[in-house]
């Protein structure tokens, strides 16, 4: 009877042990260059955007766009009626036909005087009539040709085509309609090479450089990250927000992203220190509503290691590790999983196998 109870109390004692000794995760506490992580929002904007006008006055004729459609460049977006500067052009190019068989005929006429007046008694008064002539037939055919060239110019300028590729974002237009040069009829956006522009504090103005990495994530691309580098630094503060615009651009210019113009984007951005210090992973911490900041230590000194809590001061928190200014050295142990039950003096099982 006394040896079955020996024997239930042992089972008990043992599962009891088996039980303390909770699983858990362990990394190590190491030494490594500190990063300032700054988390910034931004938008997404295009490197082209402009408002279209035709250069001259006219009816619109003809409306070859509407929003939403993408264009080339070059391609034609908007004809007026151009009949009136058409016939405009066409006597243009007649009088320049004149003027060339009138040149023609100067020339003929001149070179036969000079050719035959000695001979035939051609005074020389008629001769240098003749030249008179001619030179005032080639002023004449150059004048010519000049409004015939700015005739067909404003023929041409009745069609307002895409000065870059993109994306009609606003039509302000109708068939029928009549115009004036400067009117906004369209706005022109392009969507390739994206750009996105963060407005950061200006406590953060003289540690940002350009080439910075910096980590870009979308609302409207969940769970997707494009790394990214600071391209320029505008140093213009915003004077109501106390904030200076950073432009970024992604290292991958070709890389397909279904963002437009005008989405948000989140970035952080990567600021080298230029000192290290003892880091530990972010699993690791925890944190209390009372401020404490707390780790889990392992103390492996003895048979069965153990765990103890520490408190610690953090500073900068980068890519997934924390500074830890004070509370832990280089080359402790940490609990990084199975941390939120523990209690001082703990024994643990470490689940990498580390004892």
């Amino acid at each position: 009877m006394h040896q079955r109870l020996l024997a239930m109390l042992l089972v008990t004692l043992l599962s009891t042990a088996a039980a303390a000794q909770a699983p858990v995760q362990v990394e190590p506490v190491s030494d490594r260059a500190i990063v300032n992580q700054i988390s910034v929002t931004g938008t997404v904007t295009s490197p082209r955007r402009a408002v279209l006008s035709t250069a001259v006055a006219g009816l619109v004729a003809e409306l070859a766009i509407d929003e939403g459609h993408r264009v080339e460049t070059g391609a034609p977006l908007l004809r007026l009626d151009a009949e009136l500067a058409q016939l405009a052009m066409e006597r243009a190019e007649a009088e320049v036909r004149q003027g060339e068989i009138a040149l023609e005929d100067a020339r003929r006429r001149f070179t036969e005087a000079e050719k035959v007046g000695a001979q035939r008694g051609v005074a020389r008064t008629q001769i240098e009539s003749l030249r008179a002539e001619v030179t005032s037939d080639e002023a004449a055919l150059v004048a010519a040709r000049a409004a015939a060239r700015e005739q067909r110019a404003i023929v041409e300028r009745h069609t307002l085509k895409a000065p870059f590729s993109g994306v009609i974002s606003e039509r302000n237009t109708e068939l029928g309609e009549w115009v004036n040069p400067g009117d906004a009829l369209l706005e022109l956006v392009a969507t390739d090479n994206l750009r996105f522009d963060f407005r950061v504090g200006q406590e953060n103005f003289g540690v940002i450089a350009p080439d910075a990495p910096v980590e870009i994530t979308f609302d409207a691309l969940p769970g997707r990250s494009v790394p990214s580098r600071v391209d320029t630094i505008v140093p213009i503060k915003s004077p109501g927000a106390r904030t200076f615009l950073v432009r970024v651009l992604a290292d991958d210019a070709d890389a397909a992203l279904t963002v437009t113009p005008g989405m948000s984007v989140r970035g952080r951005l990567q600021i080298n220190t230029g000192r290290s210090g003892v880091t530990v992973s972010k699993d690791a911490i925890l944190r209390f509503p009372d401020g404490r900041v707390t780790v889990w230590v392992i103390d492996d000194a003895g048979d069965l290691p153990v765990v103890h809590e520490r408190v610690v001061r953090l500073g900068f928190e980068f890519g997934g590790y924390v500074e830890v200014v004070s509370g832990l050295s280089s080359g402790d142990f940490v609990v990084v999983r199975g941390n939120e039950t523990l209690q001082e003096g703990q024994t643990v099982s470490i689940l990498d196998g580390r004892t």
